[in-house]
């Protein structure tokens, strides 16, 4: 598979952690120290996970080098969506008039992205599909509460979209050389380390630890099962982007890795955690740095819980 184009759209307003002090008695430097976080991107006034999938997709159309009525496979990946029946997925579909496309929609937690690549792998792969569109897009903050100590101060707002193909269609198309995902739910608190009920509670995280431990344990398993099964030696992989959870998280990633800090991208500082959004936000905010023959890696941890990676040859 080969990625045609990569858009991304970011809500312009910022939330510092000054904020949080008079909401859920959170200082600045006690928010810093803990998860690495200084701002979260917010979505405005009439945005939502809609306007900002639909902001993703713009951008991406603007390197795309085919029409996006070729698509046949449309996918929205996330877990706060506006709305769970008529879907971004077929939103897009709509708008831009992808009459022959299949629409659909898959959640699991921050993993979704990484799902949402593997089911375009497996369409492509049984000669349902042939070109794609993933659109990952979360609107964390219509859902959490801000109050809460726990992760009020954790979220932020973001969309991403990415053209796939089967086959390559322009020369400097980078290829998606594996997808590995796995579900987690028999492990530690499972279902109960995150979740989100939209009518009662709204996104709550009872167990920071928990999700912390496998987090760390099973971002680095999935690395290691990629690399394993594509014959790539880890010294190979060019940069690593983590889930932006936590910078702790990614600290201690690196350490299990023994990588330098430079092999990791982030954006945790400015935008917060983006959900599933995340991974694939930094990799389209530095696609264009990106060098023929690197490798790249991401690799996810979702609630629930849920685990995968991701391998990009450029």
């Amino acid at each position: 598979m080969y990625i045609n184009s990569i858009g991304c759209y970011i809500p312009q307003d910022r939330v510092h952690n000054n904020y949080f002090k008079d909401v859920n008695g959170l200082t600045n430097e006690w928010i810093l120290q803990r998860t690495g976080i200084q701002t979260r991107s917010k979505a405005g006034v009439g945005e939502n996970a809609h306007t900002m999938g639909l902001e993703a997709v713009e951008n991406a159309l603007k390197t795309l080098p085919y029409d996006i009525k070729e698509v046949d496979l449309v996918i929205y990946s996330g877990y706060t969506p506006l709305d769970t029946v008529g879907t971004l997925a077929h939103v897009v579909q709509k708008k831009y008039s992808i009459d022959d496309a299949v629409a659909l929609y898959v959640s699991s937690a921050c993993s979704s992205f990484v799902n949402a690549l593997e089911i375009v792998q497996c369409y492509m792969a049984a000669g349902k599909s042939r070109k794609a569109l993933v659109v990952c897009s979360e609107h964390n903050t219509m859902y959490s509460n801000e109050s809460d100590p726990v992760s009020g101060h954790l979220w932020g707002d973001a969309a991403v979209a990415m053209f796939i193909s089967k086959d390559r269609i322009a020369t400097n198309e980078a290829k998606i050389t594996d997808v590995y995902t796995k579900g987690l739910g028999h492990i530690g608190k499972g279902p109960d380390g995150v979740y989100l009920k939209p009518k009662s509670e709204g996104i709550v995280m009872p167990d920071g630890r928990d999700v912390f431990m496998n987090a760390c344990k099973y971002m680095v398993a999935s690395i290691n099962v990629l690399c394993e099964r594509n014959s790539v030696e880890l010294n190979d992989v060019s940069k690593i982007i983590c889930h932006q959870a936590n910078i702790r998280i990614v600290d201690n990633v690196r350490a299990q890795l023994g990588f330098q800090s430079d092999r990791f991208l982030n954006n945790i500082s400015e935008l917060g955690n983006t959900g599933s959004v995340s991974s694939a936000l930094v990799l389209a905010q530095n696609y264009t740095n990106f060098a023929f023959g690197e490798k790249i890696v991401l690799t996810v941890f979702g609630g629930g819980y849920s685990c995968g990676a991701c391998l990009i040859t450029f």
